[in-house]
């Protein structure tokens, strides 16, 4: 998978849907855990104009990882604000995952049964499968905003939580520079995950074809 700009804009319709399940699960999750936020700000949809960020996408474009707008939710309607943090942070990672490994699955399906798809289907679903996986890996980083800050923030005791809290500012402009400016040095960080996270699918599909 290229990660020059025309394997990127070639790509695009495949980040949107990721990206665009991404928001609808952290939408979803918190809905279910009874919080009405997501519902009321019209996030509760598979529409990506309610999702994409411009700017998350220009920083795709730019730096070749990007994001779409957050979720907006409100811990104080879950039974157990930690808990419900927990899950409807996890709920983005674990929705690219899952695309990834349904993506996989019907690539397999298709190599197995013989069967004829087009070739934009399969530049499709191989671009859905990658980017699943580098955009839940990308999420995963412990920084503000991204969900890795709110699932380490809601597995830590609450006075590491909260200083954690205290220096996501610090923390979030080194991050961007990495970014901006380290960009090699984000990706040996990514890497490992994306192979670890495609390990345990290229292993499920094995048992089950």
């Amino acid at each position: 998978m290229g990660f020059g700009l025309r394997g990127i804009i070639s790509a695009m319709p495949a980040i949107i849907i990721v990206l665009t399940v991404h928001e609808y699960s952290h939408a979803k999750a918190a809905d279910l855990l009874g919080d009405p936020t997501p519902r009321n700000r019209g996030r509760l949809t598979l529409n990506p104009l309610a999702h994409i960020d411009p700017l998350g996408l220009l920083m795709l474009l730019l730096v070749r990882l990007g994001w779409a707008k957050p979720v907006p939710t409100n811990p104080m309607y879950y039974k157990d604000r930690r808990k419900g943090t927990l899950y409807v942070s996890l709920a983005g990672p674990l929705s690219g995952v899952l695309l990834a490994l349904i993506a996989a699955l019907m690539l397999a399906v298709r190599l197995r049964l013989a069967l004829y798809a087009p070739l934009w289907i399969i530049d499709l679903l191989k671009s859905i499968y990658f980017y699943g996986l580098v955009i839940a890996a990308f999420n995963l980083i412990p920084v503000h905003p991204l969900d890795g800050s709110r699932i380490l923030g809601s597995l830590l005791p609450p006075k590491t939580a909260y200083s954690l809290q205290q220096n996501q500012d610090k923390i979030q402009i080194i991050f961007l520079l990495v970014v901006l400016l380290g960009n090699r040095l984000l990706w040996a960080v990514l890497n490992p995950i994306v192979r670890v996270m495609d390990f345990v699918i290229q292993g499920i599909v094995s048992l089950i074809y």
